[in-house]
């Protein structure tokens, strides 16, 4: 697996990523907030403004944070919007086993949205990683 071999599959995985869309933990965070989002449904309407909400807008924030990330114009700036994503995934959870704790919903939907998140998570982990390593020379 000589320099040829690298080059070649680096220009094929970024030919694979045209956009923030094509990325798998983008994909991931976008599946978690819409599970999230039913879950809220099934809350009582006097959580309507309060725990929904606020958990609505934490999930959110995870892909739209991988989005903006992707779209700044360096790794700098991209591994802290992930840094951001991480931040608002942690909130995420702590709202979700909140909600687990005050028995506002089954736990059956709480337990599949906490194992998304920590889906999400671990791939923010290797995104972030793979930010802060030094960029590897493209020849």
């Amino acid at each position: 697996m000589g320099n040829g071999y690298w080059v070649v599959e680096r220009i094929w995985i970024m030919a694979q990523i045209a956009s923030y869309r094509d990325l798998r933990v983008w994909q991931a965070a976008m599946d978690l907030a819409e599970a999230t989002y039913r879950l809220t449904r099934k809350m009582p309407r006097h959580e309507e403004y309060r725990l929904s909400s606020q958990l609505i807008r934490a999930t959110a924030s995870v892909p739209a944070n991988i989005a903006e990330g992707f779209m700044r114009g360096t790794r700098k700036d991209y591994a802290n919007f992930i840094s951001i994503a991480r931040g608002s995934l942690a909130e995420t959870e702590t709202f979700l086993l909140l909600i687990g704790k005050l028995e506002l919903v089954p736990s059956s939907p709480i337990e599949h949205a906490l194992a998304q998140a920590d889906t999400v998570g671990r791939m923010l982990t290797k995104l972030r990683q793979s930010l802060a390593a030094p960029k590897s020379p493209s020849t």
